[in-house]
């Protein structure tokens, strides 16, 4: 499908090239032409055609509305794993396109309108924060590698880690994890039922006027390590329950920050 999808595209381009022969002017690709043509681009090429949002990227809206994406590297895609077309059938659909999506802005963001402080919308809903570090710039935790990448139909900018959002709290996301919502096999079981244990999903629940928390959040391989390393053998969540109370909420409180849900270049460094 993959190749049928850039043998359409390459088709398209050829046709407009003899269309404008007559010009000297290249024909600008579209931002999926560049997906396709781009070797660091082939994982997000295989996920706009696996979530369904190719065509959109490929040309205009009716309407002649413009697109920015925020495009992952190859390299992007390897951090959660995800290095093939094969790969991305571990995540659920409709999370996918929901996930490129909150990668695309409606109209054209040009580099400079990128200002430390702002904040961006999103064809998926959440806004995304730009950020300020070391001299460099990121959206989110993602650090823009390049900017104005120009395309027919819009602007590029390749960032070196993929953007993640639910659209909703702390205990609300572990939770559409914990039931498939996001990986097709679930994740975060262990997570959950540990905070439930520790009655801690009432304090992580947003609330109006209630502070922002970040979470390094343990997988159920982290949790599973973790009973080995006490000599108690956590098979399924509910074994959870075989460690003192007070040991797990030390765990899970240990996992957590009262920052404001600070994106990962935000992070304060510890002196070596």
């Amino acid at each position: 499908m993959k190749h049928a999808f850039s043998l359409v595209l390459i088709g398209l381009a050829l046709s407009s090239t003899v269309v404008t022969s007559c010009t000297p002017e290249e024909v600008t690709p579209s931002i999926a032409n560049i997906a396709v043509a781009g070797q660091e681009f082939s994982v997000l090429e295989d996920a706009a055609i696996r979530g369904g949002v190719a065509i959109t990227l490929t040309n205009k809206a009716k309407s002649g509305a413009e697109y920015t994406v925020f495009a992952p590297t190859n390299a992007a895609f390897a951090r959660l794993g995800l290095n093939s077309a094969l790969d991305l059938l571990t995540l659920q659909k409709s999370f996918l396109t929901t996930t490129l999506l909150y990668h695309t802005a409606a109209g054209r963001l040009e580099g400079s309108t990128l200002k430390v402080g702002s904040s961006t919308a999103s064809l998926a809903g959440p806004s995304r924060r730009i950020i300020g570090r070391n001299g460099k710039l990121y959206v989110n935790g993602s650090l823009i590698l390049a900017q104005d990448v120009k395309a027919a139909n819009g602007m590029v900018h390749p960032i070196d880690k993929v953007l993640l959002a639910t659209g909703v709290d702390i205990v609300q996301s572990a939770l559409a994890l914990k039931n498939g919502q996001v990986f097709i096999k679930p994740e975060l079981t262990f997570l959950v039922e540990a905070l439930v244990y520790c009655n801690l999903t009432e304090a992580l629940t947003a609330k109006p006027g209630s502070p922002a928390f970040t979470v390094f959040a343990p997988t159920d391989a982290a949790f599973k390590d973790l009973g080995r390393k006490l000599g108690v053998a956590l098979e399924q969540p509910s074994d959870i329950r075989k460690l003192p109370q007070a040991t797990v909420t030390a765990v899970l409180l240990n996992h957590v920050a009262s920052n404001g849900g600070t994106f990962t270049p935000s992070l304060r460094t510890t002196p070596a």
